[in-house]
């Protein structure tokens, strides 16, 4: 069984910076990609960014690409997600997410964290 605790988030202005942490624990193979969905208000939850921890080999939605950048601490088995440069359609519930393989389709992801909302004010 795979558990993901998140912590980070919060409130900030266009502009600002934040970031997000997600530690994973259960079975190895389970946990081998880490990253993290979004759920902007009254949208549907979509892909932000992954990493391949022991190869960090990593993803980004375009519409991050060049503002956010994923990592992982291999001692702590924690993937962190720094946001830079957020902007107002940044505003949403960000999800934690793993697997062997972790698809850009949010219905095809099995493992998910409780979610840490964003808030940016303009």
């Amino acid at each position: 069984q795979v558990q993901l605790v998140e912590s980070g988030g919060g409130s900030v202005q266009a502009g600002g910076s934040l970031r997000l942490s997600c530690a994973a624990s259960g079975r190895t193979f389970a946990t081998a990609v880490l990253g993290w969905f979004r759920q902007p208000p009254g949208k549907e939850r979509e892909f932000v960014a992954t990493i391949r921890g022991i190869f960090n080999a990593t993803t980004y939605a375009d519409s991050v690409k060049g503002r956010f950048a994923i990592s992982f601490d291999n001692a702590r088995n924690t993937a962190l997600l720094q946001m830079n440069n957020l902007r107002p359609e940044d505003s949403a519930v960000y999800y934690c997410v793993a697997g062997s393989y972790v698809p850009k389709d949010p219905y095809k992801v099995s493992n998910w964290g409780q979610g840490r909302r964003v808030t940016v004010s303009s």
